[in-house]
């Protein structure tokens, strides 16, 4: 099973089978574009004898700004090195491998060079599935905190041999309440329906993946005129709210802060009038430790994506949302 809000997508070359083909899995709040930026891949050796999986970075770009040979490889493996250094050794001292795709053509050379981490597995022997689904996880959390650094240096020399500057795309963050000042509660009601939100595509995509489990048991989801709610859950005379939040790099604690003001305010202000009281859950990319208890102990149930499936805490079993372990 993919880390929630993961993308997949292969590639063989264009108008001809490339030499080294590859799919790339992209975190999409990241990149979409291999072009650029980070994601990660599993390239396949031109013998197909073996396949790394990889966190790499963008060659095109580079490839057009440098176009082929020493200058582009030292290039990329000076941001390699660089970001390798920035990472926890925790994190990445298990995903040293070097890859190795034999082939001297010039982009399978700058795949070679831009490996930030990696491990190489040969195909005739490969681990069982849930190694690699392990395997899958961990880089998936490289990739984000990769992505996350302060001012990661990439392809751009700003000073050059000193620093490289990052030049990509970002999407911006709009505080949902910047310049919110209601007056009475027909206000705030009418507000916090209009106000702009802007949502990550992996929060979109976690709510896609989550609809379609929670529906085959039993419930309905519904995100059509629920607006500014994330998902409500309906089941019988029984509705549920459900606030979706993006874990990033491994740490839980904002996004619990967020999900637990959020769902008591909506709570408050878009279901007291209706005399509905909503059992509350929040929904997560990842495990969220010890704040699971904290979140119950405020009546919330939290949900989150596994290994191998969806868990939850105690109210989210009790419920039915999620199996019990």
């Amino acid at each position: 099973m993919m880390p929630a809000g993961m993308e997949v997508e292969g590639y063989g070359g264009k108008g001809g089978a490339t030499a080294t083909p590859w799919i790339g899995v992209f975190n999409p709040d990241v990149t979409r574009d291999p072009k650029e930026n980070l994601y990660l891949a599993y390239i396949f050796a031109s013998d197909l004898e073996s396949v790394s999986l990889t966190l790499q970075q963008g060659v095109t770009r580079l490839h057009d700004e440098l176009k082929t040979g020493q200058k582009l490889r030292a290039r990329l493996e000076q941001n390699a090195e660089r970001l390798r250094r920035q990472l926890p050794n925790e994190l990445v001292k298990n995903w040293s491998d070097r890859p190795s795709f034999q082939h001297n053509g010039w982009r399978a050379l700058a795949y070679e060079a831009s490996s930030v981490a990696a491990r190489n597995y040969e195909v005739a022997n490969m681990p069982p599935e849930s190694a690699l689904r392990k395997d899958l996880w961990s880089m998936a959390e490289i990739l984000q905190r990769a992505a996350t650094i302060e001012k990661t240096l990439w392809y751009e020399s700003k000073h050059v041999g000193v620093e490289i500057e990052y030049v990509g795309k970002h999407i911006g963050e709009v505080d949902p309440l910047d310049g919110f000042r209601p007056k009475s509660d027909s206000d705030y009601i009418a507000e916090i329906s209009a106000r702009q939100q802007v949502k990550k595509r992996r929060h979109e995509s976690l709510i896609a993946s989550f609809g379609p489990y929670v529906a085959d048991r039993g419930f309905k989801p519904v995100t059509t005129g629920v607006h500014p709610r994330d998902l409500v859950l309906l089941k019988g005379a029984r509705e549920w709210l459900v606030e979706v939040k993006v874990v990033k790099s491994g740490n839980p604690t904002q996004a619990v802060r967020e999900a637990l003001a959020q769902l008591l305010e909506y709570r408050h202000f878009l279901y007291v009038e209706q005399n509905v009281k909503p059992s509350l859950v929040a929904l997560f990319t990842e495990s969220i430790g010890v704040y699971a208890k904290y979140l119950e102990s405020h009546g919330i149930a939290s949900v989150w994506k596994a290994l191998d499936g969806w868990e939850g805490s105690v109210s989210a079993v009790s419920w039915g949302l999620v199996p019990e372990r």
